[in-house]
């Protein structure tokens, strides 16, 4: 039977400073342990270090007993600031520490990085850096949409990713540059836990090219070395910029991704579905006829309120949609696009990451590429 009082006094440990939060990624009022490790979990992260056979026992707070008074004090003695110290000490700047929401596969391999593998323990850093880097990727064709198997190798000093058909000696199928070059993951669009999309601006384009890996470890270390390729080259070109400032622009995900229908510059064309990705990093609102195309349809720049961009719910009077009704408006110095959302949900959620963007002053560098922007009509 549980000993509701024994666990009462244990849940006053979680309050301490750390332990408030999932020592892995970072959920609110974690509530299982390990008991091994001596942290505080949240419930997707327990099933992780249950896997550890090394890691002894994971307990939920609140339904297993702790009767025993030194797992108690053990509990108290460590802590997740604790174990910070000790298994994080070492974490490259670079390095991607997942959140609550982040997808399984970069969670596990961050817990079995910490704690399996004790990777943070001493300085891992030139492993990601210096050690040259090719493997296979399976990748999904431009043309043939299925995945084969290319062999992909990232030259630093050359500041590129390049991909090969055939080890022949012959030269790559395709270079990817450092220089543009940013990656998230992307399973379930590609329909595998540990797909990737890479992309980069080739031509005033951004090309999609979308891989994935059979082994977690794997595929998280690729992403990985992706991004310590372009912290370093983030380094390098604002020399005076700190890490902080730098570690944000290494690798961005999408703040909104989906279907919505959008009509033409004049407003007379017919509605049409598309795929829509917003790099609110990038300030882009990038269309696809299909979510797996290796490039764009069209885009939209999403400027700043000061540069006189708004977003605004509903549709310009007398028009409806094909199908949806749930109307946006986006307004740029050039046209008004609309768009139309499935439901009232979708809506919201749009327009709200959609002002979030407009909401934030441009810098100087989104400025200059807001000048050289190329929208694309719909075809």
């Amino acid at each position: 039977m549980v000993n509701r009082e024994r666990n009462n006094r244990l849940l006053d440990t979680l309050k301490l400073p750390g332990n408030s939060q999932c020592a892995d990624c970072g959920l609110p009022d974690p509530d299982w342990a390990s008991c091994k490790v001596g942290v505080f979990i949240c419930l997707q992260c327990s099933g992780v270090h249950r896997s550890f056979t090394e890691s002894g026992k994971v307990k939920s707070i609140q339904l297993d007993n702790w009767e025993d008074e030194r797992l108690v004090q053990f509990m108290r003695r460590n802590g997740n600031l604790e174990a910070k110290r000790k298994y994080e000490a070492f974490v490259p700047p670079f390095y991607y520490r997942p959140r609550a929401g982040d997808c399984d596969v970069l969670k596990e391999q961050w817990i079995r990085s910490k704690y399996q593998r004790e990777e943070f323990m001493s300085n891992t850093e030139a492993s990601y850096t210096t050690a040259p880097r090719e493997g296979f990727l399976y990748k999904r064709g431009r043309d043939s949409k299925g995945f084969q198997e290319r062999r992909f190798v990232l030259c630093r000093s050359e500041g590129l990713l390049k991909y090969y058909t055939k080890d022949n000696g012959k030269g790559p199928k395709g270079t990817i540059p450092i220089q543009s070059l940013n990656v998230t993951f992307q399973g379930e669009k590609i329909g595998h836990q540990h797909g990737l999309e890479i992309t980069y601006v080739r031509d005033g384009q951004t090309r999609n090219i979308f891989v994935y890996h059979e082994s977690g470890e794997e595929i998280v270390a690729w992403y990985n070395c992706l991004r310590a390729a372009r912290f370093h080259y983030l380094r390098a070109t604002y020399p005076q910029a700190s890490e902080a400032e730098l570690i944000p622009k290494i690798t961005r995900n999408y703040s909104k991704v989906g279907y919505m229908e959008k009509t033409g510059p004049k407003q007379k064309e017919a509605f049409k579905k598309r795929w829509f990705n917003l790099d609110s990093g990038g300030r882009k609102l990038l269309y696809y006829k299909n979510p797996l195309d290796a490039f764009e349809k069209g885009g939209v720049f999403i400027g700043s309120k000061e540069r006189g961009y708004a977003v605004r719910d509903g549709l310009p009077q007398g028009m409806k949609g094909n199908n949806w009704d749930c109307g946006i408006i986006i307004q740029t110095p050039a046209r008004e696009f609309v768009l139309t959302c499935e439901n009232v949900k979708e809506q919201r959620e749009w327009l709200e990451a959609l002002r979030d963007v407009i909401s934030r002053p441009m810098t100087r560098e989104e400025i200059m590429e807001e000048a050289g922007f190329r929208r694309k009509r719909p075809k």
